[in-house]
């Protein structure tokens, strides 16, 4: 069996991957889904300085600290940027990665300026989101209704240091990984150029699911089966 790391995005935590995690475990393997500081249940633990590097800390940690090899990393959205910092620094104790709909960004790179989104006119908060009305009509627009109250119950802002502080990595683009990069065709973000732009660097299998920016709600059975492909 597996051990899977699932990484969540932004506005998110580990309940986003509730649905593909609990497929997962019943079919044997070990998951893990953490929830990184100053999101969802750690919301309040939020603190000046927070970004990508922090998560990625946090992460490589847990490899660490839970003993796990073999280990199969899987982010989604922003989640995407710590996935490939993680594997970096932990690489003896990751055996593949798994980009869904995932931010993969080069060293020096940040999530605005592949994300396009209205400027920010006043002082920048430590964390930020949609209203709710937004995310009802934005992020989670193509969500079926229960699932979608449930998704705005438990989204909240995230930690701005993410989209705003550079990325830093060494030679991750340069090493070779067994790697998975699905794209959702119905995303408008990050959109299918950066998507295949990774998939190309990594020398990827690629995959498309056609849903949009959510596929672990929307077809947890599909994304869970691409998930488990190589294992």
């Amino acid at each position: 069996m597996t051990n899977f790391v699932l990484i969540h995005g932004s506005y998110q935590g580990g309940w986003i991957w509730q649905r593909v995690a609990s497929r997962l475990r019943a079919a044997g393997h070990t998951v893990f889904a953490p929830t990184m500081q100053g999101c969802a249940e750690r919301r309040h633990e939020l603190h000046p300085g927070i970004d990508t590097t922090t998560f990625v800390n946090e992460v490589a940690d847990l490899l660490f600290f839970e003993d796990l090899n073999d280990t199969v990393l899987v982010g989604t959205s922003s989640g995407g940027m710590v996935v490939c910092g993680t594997a970096e620094r932990m690489r003896h104790r990751v055996a593949r990665i798994v980009l869904v709909d995932a931010l993969a960004l080069f060293n020096g790179e940040r999530t605005r300026d592949i994300v396009k989104r209205p400027p920010n006119t006043g002082p920048v908060p430590m964390a930020s989101g949609p209203t709710r009305e937004d995310a009802a009509n934005g992020l989670f627009a193509d969500l079926d209704p229960a699932t979608k109250a449930w998704a705005l119950d438990r989204y909240t802002p995230h930690p701005t240091g993410t989209s705003e502080i550079p990325v830093k990595l060494g030679d991750f683009w340069d090493m070779d990984w067994n790697a998975t990069v699905i794209w959702c065709r119905q995303a408008p973000n990050p959109g299918e150029a950066h998507v295949r732009r990774s998939a190309a660097r990594l020398k990827a299998k690629w995959h498309e699911l056609d849903t949009g920016h959510y596929p672990m709600l929307t077809m947890p059975d599909e994304l869970t089966q691409l998930i488990m492909a190589e294992n």
